[in-house]
């Protein structure tokens, strides 16, 4: 029998959760204090609205929660990476607002003439490179 937890969908998030989310994923494992001093109140969040949205997160099982061993406090971290993290919630949001298609987010860069960097200019390009390969390995 397959654990009900793996296949669970998960929730969509609010700006605030998905912010918070991104906070905990770059910063690492944080208590609800510290979580509320360093991103809470430059927020205008309450320690309990800090708290509730970092339970809400694990709840919909996007950050696990352990007790540190040094202090016995609760800590919640991102089981992934940020830059992880960013891909994921990217990929979801193409999938379930843009109902999979990308001509959305390339529109968006004509137009509104973003500068890409050099760095994003290479990863841009090894991501069509490598769509390419895909394309020429595919059977016809």
């Amino acid at each position: 029998m397959h654990s009900p937890h793996i296949h669970k969908k998960r929730q969509t998030l609010g700006e605030q959760e998905t912010e918070l989310l991104r906070f905990v994923a770059a910063r690492g494992p944080v208590s609800v204090g510290e979580a509320t001093e360093a991103f809470g109140e430059t927020a205008g969040l309450t320690r309990s609205s800090v708290k509730t949205m970092l339970e809400r997160l694990r709840e919909k099982n996007y950050l696990a929660r352990i007790r540190r061993e040094e202090d016995g406090v609760f800590v919640y971290s991102s089981p992934v990476e940020e830059r992880e993290l960013m891909t994921r919630l990217v990929q979801r949001f193409v999938e379930r607002t843009l109902a999979g298609s990308l001509d959305p987010f390339v529109t968006y860069f004509a137009r509104n003439n973003r500068t890409l960097t050099e760095d994003e200019m290479r990863e841009l390009q090894r991501l069509v490179h490598k769509l390419q390969q895909g394309k020429d390995d595919a059977p016809r």
